[in-house]
């Protein structure tokens, strides 16, 4: 019999009281039920988010999300910068040239981050500039970019930041008010602990009055209908009732851990512990800085990447491959969400036995020990 465990960086694996919650009777979207429900998730999302701006919630993955933010806030033909140093940049900048804006790129080779510096001079340069797009983390390359220092050079300009966080809330510092950040786009299936499905979008004030002017079509992502009825604890459309019910249950398990310290600091811990048995293994992470607590990506020796994955589910574990020009080159190991030390002791223990069965050579058990040296580091201080 093999257990089967999930390491990949989303979907991540879902805690069983949020499955539990979920596998109740479904209640209907037309009622104080329903209502009540709604009225804590999104009030517990604004907490989460470090916000007062209504978090719109959409039936879609995080890359609806993504496309709800665009067609509110452009019209075709405006010029838009865009953070590009791996694939969910590249799909920012794939979106928006699908939508007839007039794209600048700031490209950065994959591992790297586009510092603030670039962005700065590139604003100087587009000074009609209507917004900047960009990744928190960057699910591809295991990066995260300096989003802090990103709102603090777009609040002195016109341009809004427009920020995709789907694979960091939850698991990585994001103050939306504190910060200045103009939108926020979040999923779901990562750091959130639930299956895919749900979208969430939250737009500053700066960002409501550029919605008023954009001239994009829209019918289903409408977010200023939405915002008119989620006020009230109601949707336009059919949601993912489901969904919400087990979000409600998966913040009270933030909070009931130590929203934001407690979690923060445990993503922390298991990535660093994470970083310490690769480097100990001899591996290259792919990210050569500014690393993102939710995902580790690593340089697959002699560019066995896809042999890698494969072995891992040979155990019964899944982790991710590289993406785009990344694939085969790459092997990315998720620790985000509902995951604890115990896991990532797991995942280091496979990837031991899937780098022996390649013939890679190292010493057993480094891998697992190096981990456990940061884990018994973190008990005593």
């Amino acid at each position: 019999m093999s257990k089967y465990r999930n390491r990949a960086p989303g979907p991540t694996e879902v805690p069983e009281r949020v499955l539990q919650a979920m596998g109740r009777q479904v209640i209907h979207h037309r009622t104080p039920e329903f209502e009540a429900v709604f009225g804590e998730v999104r009030q517990g999302t604004k907490r989460l988010l470090g916000t007062t701006a209504e978090p719109i919630f959409l039936s879609c993955s995080g890359t609806g999300g993504m496309e709800a933010a665009v067609v509110n806030l452009l019209s075709p033909g405006d010029k838009v910068i865009v953070v590009q140093a791996g694939e969910f940049g590249k799909r920012w900048a794939d979106m928006l040239l699908t939508f007839g804006m007039d794209v600048v790129l700031l490209p950065e080779p994959y591992g790297e981050t586009v510092q603030p510096g670039i962005l700065a001079a590139a604003l100087i340069d587009n000074k009609n500039a209507k917004a900047v797009f960009c990744q928190h983390s960057e699910t591809s390359t295991g990066v995260l970019h300096d989003i802090k220092s990103y709102a603090e050079i777009t609040r002195a300009t016109d341009a809004l930041l427009v920020v995709d966080a789907v694979s960091s809330v939850g698991c990585a510092e994001l103050l939306m008010d504190d910060w200045g950040i103009d939108v926020v786009v979040a999923g779901g299936q990562k750091g959130l602990m639930l299956p895919p499905g749900l979208g969430i979008v939250a737009f500053s004030e700066r960002a409501w009055i550029l919605s008023a002017t954009s001239r994009l079509p829209k019918f289903y992502f409408d977010l200023s209908a939405e915002l008119a009825l989620q006020r009230k604890n109601q949707v336009r459309f059919t949601p993912a009732v489901s969904l919400i019910v087990g979000l409600n249950e998966a913040l009270g398990m933030l909070f009931s851990e130590g929203w934001p310290g407690k979690v923060l600091q445990r993503h922390e811990r298991l990535a660093r512990a994470t970083r310490a048995a690769v480097k100990a293994l001899g591996l290259e992470l792919f990210a050569k800085s500014n690393w993102s607590p939710a995902i580790t990506s690593v340089v697959a020796p002699n560019a066995k990447g896809e042999a890698i994955v494969a072995g891992f589910a040979k155990y019964g574990m899944t982790i991710a491959g590289g993406q785009g020009p990344m694939k085969g080159n790459v092997f990315r190991l998720g620790h985000m969400g509902y995951t604890d030390e115990h896991d990532v002791i797991a995942m280091l223990g496979i990837l031991e036995r899937v780098l022996n069965d390649t013939r890679y050579h190292f010493r057993p058990g480094v891998a697992v020990a190096a981990a456990q040296w940061v884990f018994t580091e973190e008990q005593n201080t």
